[in-house]
């Protein structure tokens, strides 16, 4: 048998090495790259996922939908499943309305559940709840006699520090300047003797005025958005100034287009947590009070709502905002009257039950 030459031999053995290593390198290569795309998939995943979460968190109608669940619990008197969703509610949204909050607080005090309610009052001292409110609510005694609360007395300051630094402080004292112009020039009108001189004021004097206050407004929303409860720690300012811009006269607010140009803007910023369902019903039920000569509502609270079918138009209008309806709002004074808890609900110009003509007649 004849013996291979030993080249040929060499190269057979270097084939056979190349070979086998350019096999053993694909494979390490194709694992490479199943391991980098699987790892991708899961990172893509995690980010799919993420980006739900924070549309759902970036969305105050999914909040304000759950806060409706928990007052129709508490007046269900299923008070320690409201204090649970309450807690979960928190947990999901980096910013929570303070109402709410106080709301949680005071039937975690009423059920004598002190580890909730001293968690909640923490989360409200960051929210902006003052040491002096918070003192002076005789309904959270039972916390405070609490073995913890003196130590979250010590953490106050610590506690509102994180408050204020999270606030526009030089767009709150704008806002606030602003504010103490409208409600210096809306005095003038009192002055005014008569609803024809009163008109006159608003329309000549006071619609020129309002005008450059929403312009203002305008500007602050397209740069920060809502000056409101979240951006500054105040929802009275903003929302005072365009309630008395939309309620000027007849005749002004059945022209105006300001308005109509913000109000897509107010919507957004609803849903961006910047402003609540009840500020924003406040500053429409003012536009459709003073279209109607004050004989007519949207949301409820200003005036008397006449019949069932005005009723039913009522509650859709509170339905998309993430207003709770008009006989859950009734059936929570029944609670608060019952319990003597403070559910702490915007009365606005309707300190009881909002009633509808039709209950009167029955």
């Amino acid at each position: 048998m004849a013996t291979p030459d030993l080249p040929i031999v060499i190269q057979n053995i270097r084939e056979t090495i190349f070979n086998y290593s350019f096999t053993a390198i694909y494979s390490q290569n194709a694992f490479f790259c199943f391991m980098t795309k699987f790892s991708l998939t899961l990172i893509f995943i995690g980010c799919l996922l993420f980006s739900v979460k924070s549309k759902a968190q970036e969305n105050y109608l999914n909040y304000h939908s759950k806060v409706l669940e928990c007052e129709q619990l508490i007046a269900e008197g299923k008070y320690t499943s409201a204090i649970d969703t309450f807690d979960s509610l928190f947990k999901q949204f980096d910013f929570s309305f303070l109402r709410d909050i106080k709301v949680a607080t005071e039937l975690s005090a009423y059920q004598n559940d002190h580890q909730s309610g001293l968690q909640f009052t923490r989360l409200g001292i960051k929210a902006g709840w003052t040491l002096k409110s918070i003192k002076k609510n005789d309904n959270l005694q039972s916390l405070k006699e609490s073995s913890e609360w003196s130590k979250l007395l010590s953490e106050y300051d610590s506690l509102h520090k994180t408050y204020i630094t999270g606030l526009n402080l030089p767009l709150k004292e704008q806002v606030h300047e602003m504010f103490k112009k409208d409600q210096k020039k809306a005095l003038g009108a009192l002055f005014r003797i008569g609803q024809k001189a009163k008109r006159r004021y608003s329309e000549k004097k006071f619609a020129p005025h309002s005008e450059q206050q929403l312009e203002q407004l305008e500007q602050i929303l397209k740069n920060y958005g809502y000056p409101g409860e979240r951006l500054i720690g105040n929802n009275l300012w903003g929302s005072v100034i365009l309630s008395h811009h939309n309620s000027i006269s007849v005749n002004y607010n059945s022209k105006d287009t300001i308005y109509a140009y913000l109000r897509p803007k107010l919507l957004n910023a609803l849903k961006q947590g910047e402003i609540s369902p009840y500020e924003l019903a406040q500053i429409e039920d003012w536009r459709t009070a003073a279209l109607n000569n004050h004989e007519s509502t949207s949301y409820g609270f200003l005036g008397v709502i006449p019949n069932d079918a005005a009723l039913e138009t009522t509650n859709n209008n509170r339905n998309v905002i993430g207003l709770r309806s008009i006989s859950l709002r009734n059936d929570l004074i029944d609670v608060e009257n019952k319990t003597g808890m403070n559910l702490h609900l915007p009365k606005g110009w309707q300190h009881g039950k909002i009633t509808v003509a039709t209950d009167a007649e029955r």
